[in-house]
């Protein structure tokens, strides 16, 4: 073999050792960031090191520093494990090397990307002509499609942004909901909208923005307008009341944004669908599809219903670029990237349209059997309604809450991560991993019993 195949032989062995090990391994990492430091850091050598012993350094060295998100125990954040064929198509991407931002230069990762786009309007009731621009994450999505509803919104205002900016632009109302997620507010800077520009709209118990409250913001507003609403929250799960909050928004010609990072999913299911109705009468959305769709990292997905709105806010200048109808890079930020958005195909081939329901439907029964399970163990209580994937649990006080946190990560059995809900510590436990199974939930609760019964 030449060196680029033993390299790859190698992280192909170590890539399957460590997925083999991801049952019995602690959750948590063992290491700390300065630990891994001083395990890779030193000197530059001045001379190189064979490629394949690279990784085998590599991949012995960052072990204790590594998490277990693949595995089935893993419940902080919203982190999804990988599908096989994604984690297997994100192999090909990276050996493939193939710069996806244009049609005419790489047809067969970009024809994937927009079948992927394609299938996953379909699956969840969107507009099928929308354009699907696939981008690093949640983030990023929720930037590239507030980016290109500031545009629309002025341009509907008579201001043509690309030509005179936004230094003496009509100033935009922002709208958006006091729980909203932190990656709504770090969009809006990113785009020059202030904190103090920005109208925040109260919500109900579980965090869902109050129509009543909308539209006492709305009233009296003139000018360009954008209203962000959400699917998931991320600490309760709830969903905005779409059926309501849209055509109140609409009344007042706003242009309305929903932030999906794992909730759009839910449109994807027979049984969860409700939770999204009115959904698709929006403007744009975001979501991720590393989270609920399980594939690797680096695939948020930005929707917009129109794509002359897209092409209006990213299309590029350049005499040296080919054109080809519209292409990925006419509808995000970037030029050149990876194709990202071929792992998306993959899980989507691989598990089909039952497929997709099915893995929603179970990452919502995994947490209505761990928020029953949690609720047994003497002094937990749970916070939220378990309407989709999210559980949110705490003890009498915040110190025991806190406390209890550190503990389950100490332990190692399973990883979740710390919150504060109206006032109160809590932890949150998200179930966005194809890998969980009833074992992995049942080892869950009987380490939390131990952790806090004795």
């Amino acid at each position: 073999m030449d060196d680029r195949e033993r390299a790859l032989d190698a992280a192909h062995r170590h890539a399957a050792e460590f997925l083999r090990t991801l049952d019995d391994r602690p959750v948590w990492p063992r290491a700390s960031l300065d630990d891994m430091v001083a395990t890779f850091g030193g000197d530059l050598a001045d001379e190189g090191v064979d490629p394949a012993s690279v990784i085998d350094e590599m991949a012995r060295g960052a072990d204790p520093g590594l998490v277990a998100i693949p595995g089935g125990r893993f419940f902080g954040f919203v982190i999804g494990a990988t599908q096989p064929a994604a984690l297997a198509a994100d192999w090909l991407v990276s050996a493939w090397d193939q710069n996806s931002g244009s049609s005419t230069l790489t047809p067969a990762t970009v024809a994937m990307e927009r079948v992927a786009g394609q299938w996953m309007l379909d699956l969840l009731g969107l507009p099928a002509s929308a354009s699907v621009g696939f981008v690093t994450g949640g983030q990023l999505a929720n930037f590239t499609c507030l980016a290109t509803a500031r545009n629309a919104v002025l341009r509907g205002a008579g201001w043509d942004l690309a030509e005179r900016g936004l230094r003496t632009a009509p100033p935009v109302t922002f709208v958006v909901g006091a729980d909203r997620h932190g990656s709504i507010d770090r969009a809006a800077r990113f785009l020059g909208i202030g904190r103090s520009e920005t109208t925040i709209v109260d919500s109900d118990e579980q965090g869902r923005m109050r129509a009543d409250a909308l539209e006492a913001a709305l009233a009296g507003v003139d000018g360009p307008v954008i209203v962000c609403l959400q699917a998931g929250e991320v600490h309760t799960g709830a969903f905005d009341d779409f059926r309501a909050l849209i055509p109140l928004a609409q009344r007042h010609g706003a242009w309305v944004h929903v932030d999906g990072a794992f909730g759009l999913w839910a449109a994807a299911s027979d049984a969860l669908r409700r939770l999204t109705d009115g959904m698709e009468e929006a403007d744009s959305w975001a979501t991720d599809a590393h989270k609920t769709l399980n594939v690797p990292y680096d695939c948020g997905m930005a929707i917009v219903r129109d794509p002359a709105d897209s092409i209006a806010a990213f299309r590029t200048g350049g005499d040296y670029l080919i054109y080809s109808g519209l292409d990925p890079w006419d509808v995000t930020p970037e030029l050149s990237r990876r194709a990202r958005g071929v792992p998306a195909w993959a899980a989507l081939r691989s598990l089909g349209r039952f497929g997709v329901a099915r893995l929603i439907d179970r990452l919502h029964s995994n947490a209505v059997r761990m928020a029953e399970g949690l609720a047994s163990v003497d002094g937990i209580e749970i916070i939220n309604d378990v309407d989709y994937t999210q559980v949110m649990f705490c003890l009498a006080s915040d110190a025991a809450t806190q406390a209890l946190g550190a503990a389950i990560l100490a332990e190692g059995t399973a990883a979740v991560t710390g919150a504060e809900w109206r006032g109160r510590a809590a932890l949150r436990c998200s179930m966005s991993s194809w890998a969980t199974t009833d074992d992995d939930i049942d080892r869950t609760i009987a380490a939390f019993r131990e952790l806090v019964e004795g």
